[in-house]
């Protein structure tokens, strides 16, 4: 079968292809540059503990020597501290879980540094073919596949079983496919600056309102990076004000003596401004052609990570073209890419625009959150430390693979469609490991909660009680599934089974062993069991549904082993 095309090779289009070799899928990623990337230390990128976590999976393990994980978050409002948050910050050794009981620490990396790491990664997959100075123009779809063609100076056809537009928001694919992207323009702007100092919070981020020297505007925050280097954002008005490098040293002056008493030595090392959009792309599907990252959707405002979004795409849909690409069509399963992530960045945009008007002092919701500074700034740290609607983790509740709820189901404290607790888990073989190491291999899990595990030999508990008919029942289970055992779960009784999707979010919870609710849940997980009340796809903003161009052109077939021929 032919290789999935990716078009991109940013972080999210890396990532997918990774993500997909990881299942045994060969791809092949047309990136429209020379394939290197000049380093900007002022374009950083906050990174979620889950998503941090699988690109070390996907090999990128050296992320925590070039990011830094923050200790602490700190919201000051004129000279008043308002809230300080510790976090399950500073340096791990590989494999180390976070502390208990404090939030996780976001990983704060220059993207160059991650892109590299990310192409270093490529570099090694056997099953990747990385194409530099490959622009498409050309895009065709029949019921066998796609075609691509690239422009000068490599001109060439590509053949592909899927392929997906990770090329950014000037997206050419998207442009090819007739996919609208409405939205709204320079919702926000700011100032950036990176810079090597000496600050009063060590390894801490700080976000600071209304500071109170002249030239300190609404909001100021600094971000810690590795080596004694932080990035400022200044948050500008939305039009008008021209950002001078005279300008901006003042600020930088200005900030750091407000923070320490005097401005303190420090090397500048770059600048920038960055105006945030909020863009949602119509569809995400259209036959074998996706998008993902930011051809999909644009958000970035109130501390919203769009990259992170970008990840979450790969990765929601890297099993689900991996399970197509092996067992065969499965339209209702790719079809969920669509009705999951774009609801879920919807509802993240949603909430931003919601928080705007509060935050930024314009009326209009502002009635809804107590006018204290205290809420006003927890509602701002949610965005960047992963909480409440503006930065958690996306549950898909709501999923056309959800199965029906029945009897058998149980609950826990994980609820259905929500990622799974990174619990520690055992395997039949008796290695141990964390559960997320156990995701991404194109299969789902079944856990056992069975407290005492850990202190029986395995020879034991794998004859014992219910595990000999839950290994019957997993046996029997549509495609490859493993078993797993833990010896808790939160909320979680013994005996309680878990069905977990390839990337780590909760099919349902069951008391005790049900092979056939299981077998349901399984089924529905896969695709197989549409549910009668399903998102449907979108079927408008589209040109012709067979894709852009249909007359037949000569085709470069790329195998599994990075050679290609004509077809």
């Amino acid at each position: 079968m032919d290789p999935v095309i990716v078009v991109g090779a940013g972080p999210v289009g890396l990532t997918l292809s990774l993500a997909l070799a990881a299942q045994g899928v060969p791809s092949v990623v047309l990136d429209e540059g020379p394939g290197t990337e000049e380093p900007r230390p002022a374009r950083t990128v906050v990174l979620r503990e889950d998503t941090a976590d699988l690109l070390g999976r996907l090999g990128c393990r050296e992320l925590d020597r070039v990011g830094l994980r923050w200790a602490g978050w700190r919201s000051m409002r004129r000279k008043q501290v308002v809230r300080t948050v510790p976090l399950s910050g500073g340096r791990r050794d590989e494999g180390e879980a976070p502390l208990p009981g404090l939030l996780p620490a976001p990983l704060h990396v220059p993207q160059h540094a991650l892109s590299g790491a990310l192409r270093a990664a490529v570099d090694k997959a056997p099953l990747v073919r990385r194409v530099p100075m490959s622009r498409i123009d050309t895009l065709e779809q029949d019921p066998d596949g796609i075609t691509v063609h690239t422009r000068e100076p490599g001109s060439t056809w590509w053949r592909g079983s899927y392929l997906v537009g990770c090329d950014g928001a000037r997206s050419t694919v998207r442009k090819l496919l007739d996919i609208r992207f409405p939205g709204r323009t320079a919702v926000e702007r700011y100032a950036v600056a990176a810079l090597r100092a000496e600050l009063p919070w060590p390894d801490e981020a700080v976000s600071h309102r209304q500071p109170p020297w002249r030239t300190g505007g609404a909001e100021v925050s600094a971000r810690p990076l590795p080596d004694g280097v932080w990035r400022l954002d200044w948050l500008l008005p939305p039009r008008g004000e021209l950002v001078t490098p005279e300008a901006l040293i003042t600020r930088i002056r200005d900030t750091l003596a407000g923070w320490c008493g005097e401005t303190p030595a420090y090397e500048l090392l770059d600048t920038g401004v960055h105006t945030l959009h909020h863009r949602l792309a119509r569809r995400w599907r259209k036959q074998r052609a996706f998008l993902a990252g930011d051809a999909a959707h644009l958000l970035g405002a109130v501390g919203t990570q769009g990259l992170d979004e970008g990840i979450r795409d790969a990765e929601n849909l890297a099993w689900k073209l991996a399970h197509a690409w092996h067992h065969g069509p499965a339209e209702h399963l790719l079809d969920s890419y669509q009705a999951e992530r774009r609801a879920a960045v919807a509802a993240r945009l949603r909430a931003a625009d919601q928080s705007l008007p509060i935050l930024r002092g314009g009326g209009g919701l502002r009635t809804l959150v107590p006018g204290a500074a205290r809420g006003h700034d927890t509602l701002l740290a949610d965005g960047h430390l992963g909480c409440g609607a503006l930065g958690a983790p996306p549950s898909y509740s709501h999923s056309p693979l959800s199965p029906p709820h029945t009897e058998a189901h149980t609950v826990v404290g994980t609820p259905p469609g929500a990622p799974v607790a990174d619990v520690t888990v055992t395997a039949p073989d008796g290695t141990t490991a964390r559960l997320r190491e156990r995701l991404g291999q194109g299969h789902p899990l079944v856990i056992l909660v069975a407290p005492g595990t850990g202190v029986w030999d395995r020879r034991h508990w794998q004859t014992a009680g219910v595990m000999p008919r839950l290994t019957e029942a997993v046996a029997a289970l549509p495609g490859a599934t493993e078993l797993l055992v833990t010896e808790s779960y939160p909320g979680a009784s013994a005996h309680t089974v878990l069905l977990v999707r390839p990337d780590g979010h909760l099919v349902a919870a069951f008391g005790g062993v049900r092979p056939t609710e299981l077998f349901t849940a399984a089924q529905a997980a896969l695709g197989g069991a549409p549910r009668e009340a399903r998102e449907p796809v979108e079927q408008g903003d589209g040109g012709d549904e067979r894709g852009a161009g249909s007359e037949q052109r000569p085709r470069a077939r790329v195998h599994a082993d990075g050679t290609a021929g004509l077809n």
